[in-house]
């Protein structure tokens, strides 16, 4: 909804400006979305006189003109063939932006002639559609005069009309309200009855007094359409409606000053006497519904839930009831004689047919909110006295069909339910008042009623339904900055918990994935029965007797399948390189442990091409993504065991392994995922994955309530030393490892397998594998002897794995 600063002094004494408005509008429960203000657009430009213009010595249709300006004289390079001398114009400065061409004016030189500025039409100002020139103006308009004063250029305020406000859609319904809001005193106008000259030739018969209860009009005889004058022009321009001819324009001002839509038909072109009022009909013949071309000039099928307004005894559809009116009897310059409709229509209607047609005209928006069903006449008046004046004319007597809908009814109210309900401490009179000024009628209640009020809403307040409405009304009128800030009563707060040692391992995991590059998921404890068949569940015992989708019908046995079809989900939307994890239950057939808390991870490596190859090998980099989190969860990663060969079917069996403490205790399998399960999820592959069974970690000995202990560093360089194994191909290399690690744990702080080899050199079933061995001395430099020592101890620890030093 949109007005003008001007148009609202219509109807509200004020000294308020535009922006003073906006503030009040806002604190009473407007929402002012924008001030728009053409002025601050228009405040460069200028009145200027053209003193001479030749012919560029360049160009045959430009013209270089010596220019009066606000900064003295200008030459001005100019190409409108209205350029010439003696001409009072509109002056450009360099610096200037031209809104109706988007740029900004530079000092730059036109075919060799620099050009110190522009001459404007009112097009590239925006204040017209199209110019053949340059504007030209009054030669008495002295140099220098600001154009925005000249073109009557105001703000314009734009707001938001909540649905339940419909008396907010005429700008006297906001002089109401910001009356109440001590803005201004609102302008009481008496729309006097124009007395009709003979009886209206136009009947009106109600079909459909369920759509529409009440229907009124008037024929006005003589009169003489044409362009609307200015004034009206530029209200109705201001707000961004195009004029079209002073009778549509009557409308539409009354539309959007009274919030009452009303609608004007050619007499000459109606068929027979009378106007009917119907539902939309079907063709019992073909079964197809009507058809109406209205004014926008698009085809309308109107349907049963439709109101149509008909003629030729309500045959022929002309119109589609509080919607929009139909071109075969609109109105032009030739218009002589019109029908003045003014009605009110069922509202859920109005908003259906809005709805199903694709229709959002100014009618349509307003009477689906719910127009006031008591301004159906003294609009009808308005509208003729508009009329009147503009294009002269006689009325007819009005002829009126049906009833409006009643009126709000009254309902007690206790004006200490303001405070109350809002915690604002008004006195009664000021209460009263408030509701008073919103056209509330408060009177005394019967006796022996409990409230000391009555209150009957208007009848433009529908929305109103009880005391707590009223409150609403009364705190938005007083302010909602009048608001009272007490704070809540404090809250004894609850001692704080202390997270077990579980949560805190889960805590410290998602932390521990998150900053390796993963991202959480959260998704459904169940999925399909098939799917979790995959992945050795899908127990009758599990699947639910109320799945919440035919897809979600078991508990999932593991957490692995969500993640696959998580990234595959990811992938169809182009997001294909995924890290993925969740910490959630899973759920078994193995009695009474068969929930387990479980830390699923899914890396889905589709990283993109580069010229350098694919990197390291992901399931490497996936084993070692593990590790650091088994390490930061506290697992004993030292004494974990590495078995191949053992991890169930949904694995890959070539690209897989598990780490346990010992046979019994598995806590975690790892690796990748077998492509026959993938294609059963419609996932493409490559999938890595890992599961951590979380109940199978030990909780680590001896740290609990135990600060951490001081670093232990050497001073000492460290010194390293390569040792070259030959063990059995199915010997893991963690063992080697783990021997080394322990053939001096005083001195050996780290060990690295840097190479494996197999091939000329090495017999047939076995590997070479290259350990690097940090010696970290601790109090004194090591001697020759010392590392010859420890060197044995290394040689001596692998060969009880079986491994043999290589020559």
């Amino acid at each position: 909804m949109k007005f003008t600063l001007s148009w609202l002094k219509d109807h509200l004494e004020t000294e308020a400006d535009v922006h003073q408005i906006a503030e009040a509008m806002t604190m009473a429960g407007l929402e002012v979305e924008e001030v728009l203000d053409p002025a601050a657009k228009l405040a460069p430009f200028t009145v200027a006189k053209i003193v001479s213009a030749e012919r560029h010595p360049n160009a045959d249709r430009l013209q270089v003109c010596q220019v009066e300006t606000v900064d003295g004289m200008k030459e001005i390079v100019c190409g409108a063939p209205n350029a010439r001398a003696g001409l009072t114009t509109i002056y450009a400065p360099i610096g200037a932006y031209v809104p109706g061409l988007g740029v900004t004016l530079v000092e730059k030189p036109v075919r060799g002639v620099v050009s110190n500025g522009m001459l404007c039409s009112a097009s590239e100002l925006e204040l017209s559609d199209e110019s053949d020139g340059i504007q030209e103006l009054p030669p008495e308009i002295p140099v220098g005069t600001p154009v925005a004063g000249l073109f009557g250029a105001e703000p314009v305020i734009d707001f938001e009309v909540t649905p339940n406000r419909p008396d907010w859609l005429g700008v006297a319904g906001i002089a109401r309200d910001l009356a109440a809001a001590s803005v201004g005193k609102l302008k009481h106008f008496d729309i006097a009855v124009v007395r009709g000259a003979f009886a209206s030739p136009i009947s009106v018969r109600l079909e459909a007094p369920e759509m529409c209860p009440v229907f009124a009009g008037r024929v006005i005889r003589g009169v003489k359409n044409g362009p609307s004058p200015a004034w009206l022009q530029k209200r109705l321009t201001a707000i961004g409606l195009r004029s079209i001819n002073r009778l549509v324009d009557v409308t539409n001002l009354i539309a959007y000053d009274r919030a009452r839509p009303l609608h004007v038909y050619d007499v000459a072109k109606l068929s027979g006497t009378e106007i009917v009022v119907r539902a939309g009909q079907v063709s019992a013949a073909t079964g197809e519904h009507e058809h109406l071309i209205a004014l926008d000039g698009k085809t309308y099928a109107a349907s049963a839930a439709d109101c149509v307004i008909a003629d030729a005894g309500g045959e022929r559809p002309i119109g589609l009831g509080g919607v929009m009116g139909g071109e075969s009897t609109g109105c032009d310059e030739t218009t002589t004689d019109v029908f003045l409709e003014s009605a009110w229509f069922d509202p859920l209607v109005i908003a259906q047919t809005g709805r199903a047609l694709g229709i959002h005209s100014d009618a349509q928006y307003r009477f689906a909110r719910g127009v006031d069903p008591v301004s159906v006449t003294p609009g009808l008046e308005l509208a003729t006295r508009l009329i009147l004046d503009l294009c002269g004319g006689e009325p007819s007597e009005i002829v009126s069909v049906g009833e409006p809908p009643a009126s709000p009814a009254p309902f007690a109210f206790d004006p200490a339910y303001v405070k109350r309900l809002s915690g604002m401490d008004l006195a009664d009179d000021r209460i009263g008042t408030i509701l008073g000024q919103l056209g509330f009628l408060v009177q005394a209640a019967p006796a022996g009623q409990a409230e000391p009020w009555l209150v009957t809403p208007p009848s433009w307040r529908r929305d109103v339904e009880g005391p707590a409405d009223l409150v609403e009304e009364v705190a938005r009128i007083e302010g909602f900055d009048s608001l009272p800030d007490t704070p809540l009563p404090e809250v004894a707060r609850p001692a704080g918990g202390v997270l077990s040692p579980r949560q805190a391992r889960v805590r410290t995991a998602r932390r521990a994935l998150a900053a390796l590059g993963y991202a959480e998921a959260v998704t459904w404890s169940f999925t399909k029965q098939s799917t979790a068949a995959l992945f050795g569940g899908g127990d009758d015992r599990l699947v639910l007797e109320n799945p919440i989708a035919a897809d979600l019908d078991c508990m999932r046995p593991s957490a692995l399948p969500n993640l696959i079809q998580a990234a595959a989900r990811n992938a169809a939307r182009g997001f294909a390189d995924a890290a993925l994890f969740e910490i959630g239950p899973i759920y078994l057939s193995d009695g009474p442990t068969d929930q387990r808390t479980v830390i699923a991870g899914l890396v889905a490596p589709h990283a993109a091409r580069h010229w350098a190859g694919a990197g390291e090998d992901a399931l490497f980099a996936l084993k070692a993504d593990l590790n650091t989190l088994l390490e930061e969860i506290g697992a004993p990663v030292a004494s974990l065991q590495l078995v191949q060969g053992q991890n169930r079917d949904w694995w890959h069996p070539g690209r897989s392994a598990r780490l346990q403490l010992g046979p019994k205790n598995v806590m975690v399998e790892f690796g990748e995922l077998h492509p026959r399960v993938l294609k059963a999820l419609d996932a493409d592959g490559p999938m890595l994955g890992f599961e951590i069974v979380l109940d199978n970690v030990p909780e680590p000995r001896g740290k609990s309530g135990k600060a951490r202990g001081t670093a232990d560093l050497s001073a000492l360089m460290p010194l390293t030393r390569d040792f070259a194994f030959v063990v059995e191909d199915a010997k893991p290399v963690g063992d080697l490892v783990r021997a080394t690690t322990g053939a001096d744990k005083a001195l050996i702080a780290d060990v690295r397998v840097f190479d494996v080899y197999r091939g000329k050199g090495v017999d047939e079933g076995f590997k070479s594998v290259a350990l690097e061995v940090v010696i970290q001395p601790r109090e004194a430099t090591l001697t020759e002897a010392e590392i010859e020592a420890l060197t044995v101890k290394v040689v001596g620890a692998v060969e009880k794995q079986g491994g043999k030093l290589r020559a």
